[in-house]
């Protein structure tokens, strides 16, 4: 079963595949359903396509807009060029779109987008007949008319979301947006107005309110609670779900890496006999979302897929930053800042691999030019490590850049073997060893949040 990822960005797509995405699905800048995405452009594209390919992993490219005429011209190139650079499929719902592959392009691989609301295995027989490889299932389905499909279609790849956001229109397909803003959701623009606040006034008391209200600042009646089906997953790989998909591509660094890795690792639980281990579970409780619900899993209850008091995120976590550096000769690593970091904060580094992951008390922080600071700026580079290495940077250490590095064999260094360094087998001094093969190149920073 393939962990499918999304990135909104080529630094975005470099780490869900270091944190364990099998495939990835990044937008282009005109056809894709998140118009405020990064997204790519044809350059970028094909540096996508190719970084994929050369660590193993597959690329699938959005083009589920509903098009209209002003884009038939520009699509038509745009597939010619994606079957150029030998994307690994192209997801559609757009019945004109997909005709356009077919018949342009016939090397690409087709997957059928949520947005085609897919409900049924007669529709998943329909597109099968029309040449799709795979159906990206509605997210209105339980699991057991999931079953029934996989049992009734057995030759055609299945999909299905399993974390993220969730639309309160069926599928995705909404009009409130370019009623409200002029921002058509079927083009990418969705400005979620099922987001704001609401208040029910009848037109000839503007300031008497219905009892409707849930609390003084409104009543959230359209705002969808955020899916979550890791504790399912072992049901959904034993009944032969061939792909798993997070929604997220407008998402951060931090959400990308973090979900990306809980899923692929409970994933591997599973393949060992093993359930999904806690930790994973924890740690998306991590990342900044709603209120989780299983949603359409095991049958509809709004109650359960809709939060009808409020709009706020659960953030107990901070993303802070992402390592850009972790040389050979530094007794830290090069963080580009996001947030604020103080030396009284508690940092947690997160690596693909969770048996890298460093956490660091009363961290020492240095700017680019290696001076001592209290606390960083936003959107500026620095160096971050624990008081136990600093040590490392003292000028009466510049022998640690010597060549030969003969001292080793004095007996005067006898103090190597003293208990007082036994710090020096500390995790957090890993990269000091010379294992023939790079220094760790993605990490996630993390603090505390403090509301």
């Amino acid at each position: 079963m393939e962990i499918l990822s999304p990135a909104g960005s080529l630094e975005k797509i470099k780490y869900a595949v270091a944190y364990g995405a099998d495939a990835v699905y990044a937008g282009s800048q005109d056809f894709s359903l998140r118009s405020k995405a990064d997204n790519f452009d044809n350059e970028a594209i094909k540096e996508a396509v190719d970084f994929c390919h050369k660590n193993n992993v597959k690329l699938f490219i959005p083009l589920n807009i509903y098009a209209h005429n002003r884009h038939i011209e520009r699509i038509i190139e745009y597939i010619k060029y994606l079957e150029e650079i030998k994307v690994d499929a192209v997801i559609v719902s757009d019945l004109g779109i997909f005709d356009l592959v077919k018949n342009i392009s016939p090397s690409i691989p087709i997957h059928i987008s949520t947005q085609a609301n897919v409900t049924s295995y007669q529709s998943v027989k329909a597109y099968e007949r029309l040449g799709a490889k795979r159906i990206i299932l509605a997210r209105e389905l339980t699991f057991s008319e999931i079953k029934e499909i996989r049992q009734k279609c057995p030759d055609i790849e299945l999909e299905m979301f399993v974390h993220g956001a969730m639309c309160v229109s069926y599928s995705g397909r909404c009009l409130l947006s370019s009623y409200l803003n002029n921002k058509s959701a079927n083009l990418g623009e969705c400005t979620q107005p099922c987001r704001w606040r609401y208040n029910l006034v009848e037109e000839t008391r503007p300031n008497e309110y219905f009892p409707i209200e849930e609390d003084e600042h409104g009543f959230y009646f359209m705002n969808s609670k955020d899916l979550c089906l890791i504790e399912k997953l072992d049901e959904i790989y034993k009944n032969g779900i061939d792909s798993v998909k997070i929604e997220g591509r407008m998402k951060s660094l931090y959400y990308i890496s973090v979900v990306t890795r809980a899923y692929k690792q409970g994933l591997l639980n599973i393949k060992d006999n093993k359930p999904v281990d806690k930790i994973w579970i924890d740690e998306l409780e991590k990342v900044s979302h709603r209120i989780y619900t299983e949603a359409f899993y095991n049958g509809f209850d709004s109650s359960k897929t809709q939060n009808y008091e409020s709009v706020n995120y659960s953030r107990e976590w901070q993303f802070v930053g992402n390592i850009v550096e972790t040389p050979d000769n530094r007794a830290g690593y090069l963080v580009k800042s996001y947030h604020k970091i103080t030396r009284t904060d508690e940092i947690e580094i997160i690596f693909p691999n969770i048996n890298e992951d460093i956490i660091i008390k009363n961290p020492i922080l240095y700017d680019v030019n290696m001076n001592e600071i209290e606390f960083t700026k936003p959107n500026s580079f620095f160096y971050i490590c624990s008081r136990n290495l600093r040590f490392l940077r003292s000028r009466n250490l510049r022998f640690l850049r010597s060549r030969n590095l003969r001292f080793l064999r004095s007996r005067n260094l006898r103090f190597l073997r003293s208990r007082n360094l036994r710090f020096l087998r500390n995790k957090n001094l890993r990269f000091l060893k010379n294992n023939n093969k790079s220094i760790p190149d993605y990490g996630i920073v993390r603090i505390r949040f403090v509301q």
